[in-house]
């Protein structure tokens, strides 16, 4: 078969977005860029009550309250997923999902409880596949569409303290790569934005590498926007951080290890305030 190129929507005006996870962080901050655009959003979080003072305030924010829509998603729950799906479709074909949905267990993979590591490849990889296998063959039926997964920085570079948040970001890059390769011909974008640390609960008590700051929300939903502008398959946020990955790992594995130990990248996962993130690590693990 030969590929078409898939069109690109430079303006997102009246298009159906749906962002899972977007109570809060990211997902609230993307949520807010797209409604800000002209976007229709729907906005799921397995906190129906967040989502809903969320879509709020996403539309008191941008005039448009009626435009902006909070509901209940279970990501786990694939009847929960078809039917954010439905009431999206409500209004409009789906145009864009962002996969943003994710939690990050931290502790020594010897430790973690069974339950703690199957919620965690359920919610950062698994819905990742639920949603593009609901979403994309409408898609692929009107030869248009873009798909938008937040992985992270550790799903291209392991790191102790976070090896299951790692094999699930890791198995969001992959899945991310080869459904490309499917959908591309068909006109649907698939795409992964890579953030560092993101100054949002999930990170609470993680501290960015060595001279590095960590980045905000609103960075990251930034740059969702302006890759379904501009579609390309791996963004990092901050895009230096790129850079530095593919520099370091072209060093051997010795020196890469002695860097990263240099940098406090080593420990950055493993070494966390318990405190801080206490009140996340159980909300997470519910």
């Amino acid at each position: 078969m030969a590929r078409t190129p898939a069109p690109h929507l430079p303006a997102v005006r009246d298009r159906v977005v749906v962002v899972t996870g977007g109570a809060r962080g990211i997902g609230l901050a993307t949520a807010g860029r797209f409604a800000a655009a002209g976007a229709l959003v729907l906005l799921g979080d397995l906190d129906v009550e967040a989502a809903r003072e969320a879509a709020r305030t996403v539309g008191s924010a941008t005039g448009a309250p009626d435009r902006v829509r909070g509901v209940h998603l279970d990501v786990t729950d694939r009847a929960s997923f078809a039917a954010l799906v439905d009431e999206a479709q409500a209004w409009g074909p789906v145009e864009v999902l962002v996969n943003n949905a994710g939690i990050m267990p931290l502790g020594p993979v010897l430790e973690q409880p069974d339950a703690v590591i199957d919620k965690a490849l359920e919610v950062n990889l698994r819905a990742v596949v639920t949603g593009t296998r609901l979403v994309a063959p409408g898609m692929v039926e009107r030869r248009r569409g873009h798909v938008v997964n937040i992985a992270s920085a550790v799903g291209r570079l392991g790191l102790a303290g976070g090896a299951v948040y790692s094999a699930s970001k890791f198995g969001v890059l992959g899945f991310s790569e080869a459904a490309m390769g499917e959908l591309a011909p068909h006109g649907v974008h698939v795409s992964c934005v890579l953030p560092t640390v993101v100054a949002t609960e999930l990170s609470a008590g993680v501290a960015a590498t060595r001279g590095m700051r960590p980045c905000t929300p609103e960075q990251v939903a930034d740059t969702v926007l302006d890759v379904v502008r501009r579609p390309r398959f791996e963004t990092w946020v901050p895009g230096y951080a790129k850079g530095l990955f593919h520099t370091s790992n072209a060093l051997p594995r010795r020196v890469r290890r002695l860097v990263s130990h240099a940098l406090h990248a080593d420990s950055s996962l493993s070494d966390v305030d318990q405190g801080a993130r206490a009140g996340y690590e159980q909300r997470a693990q519910r």
